[in-house]
């Protein structure tokens, strides 16, 4: 690598960590960099994993408080979660370079849509719950703060939804996982959605449970690419250090960063470069 792809990787690197602490999205910055830098769509995607679940699993430690609350909804989405994202790698590994790279376009666009229809999720997901609020409480609390071991009010008796809404989860969960394994970018999105329509009310208990899973599931996957040979380690090295330096600067600074002008940046990334993969391979 020469001096200016090592920077470029580095930065690249260093921006996704801290867009993921801030906002989440930073595959979209990551994995096109490799590709314009000449590293085949497979080895790209596969190296933009490992190098971002480092920083991204970091957060786990952020939200160490919320994990006693999350335990009874662990054991429900963890075995799903990994074995999902074990089969989306292994999906990877069978595509061909020629083939991945005529799919990037959409699934960049896919991607990039999920992350500008976040507000709107959010928003119908707090519709829902306003609209239901005699619906089935789940384990996890209210938005209200409450205290460590502070006692749970008698009116928010926690309650598990009904067992079809529980399965309907755990198999949207499993479609998340195959998906996060195979690309990844904007799961986190879903996942948020899907948790916030069972019932799911602390913004922070859903953000842990969110982390955790996302994390094992690019964790799986990371593991996978490398057992498979897809990792461009030199790549690989730059990217860790720039992602695990822009995860702490995202989430030291991130109270100072105005998160809608990352996610209208991430969104203008996101289009131009699926506008531009898709000229690339359909009409050049």
């Amino acid at each position: 690598m020469g001096i200016a792809e090592t920077l470029g990787l580095l930065a690249a690197a260093a921006a996704g960590g801290a867009i993921n602490a801030v906002a989440g999205g930073g595959t979209l910055v990551t994995f096109p960099t490799l590709l314009a830098f000449g590293t085949p769509p497979v080895i790209a995607n596969a190296t933009s994993t490992l190098a971002l679940v480092i920083g991204t699993s970091g957060g786990i430690y952020g939200f160490r408080q919320h994990l006693a609350a999350i335990k009874p909804w662990l054991w429900r989405f963890v075995p799903v979660s990994v074995l999902g994202g074990l089969l989306g790698s292994i999906l990877l590994t069978l595509t061909s370079n020629s083939t991945f790279s005529k799919l990037v376009p959409f699934l960049i666009l896919f991607a990039t849509v999920l992350f500008l229809a976040q507000s709107f999720l959010r928003r119908f997901t707090q519709t829902h719950l306003i609209a239901n609020p005699t619906s089935p409480r789940s384990t996890i609390g209210s938005d209200a703060a409450r205290h460590p071991g502070e006692p749970q009010p008698a009116d928010d008796t926690p309650r598990l939804p009904p067992k079809r809404v529980i399965w309907g989860a755990i198999a949207f969960q499993f479609a998340v996982a195959v998906y996060g394994g195979y690309f990844g970018a904007g799961i986190g999105i879903l996942m948020l959605a899907s948790l916030g329509l069972i019932g799911l009310r602390h913004i922070h208990e859903m953000n842990a449970l969110k982390t955790i899973l996302g994390s094992l599931i690019n964790l799986v996957a990371a593991i996978w690419f490398i057992l498979a040979g897809l990792i461009h380690w030199p790549k690989a090295g730059v990217m860790v250090v720039g992602a695990v330096a822009g995860y702490f600067l995202g989430s030291h600074f991130s109270q100072r960063i105005s998160q809608r002008s990352v996610r209208l940046i991430i969104t203008l990334i996101g289009l131009t470069l699926s506008a531009w993969t898709f000229y690339q391979q359909f009409l050049h």
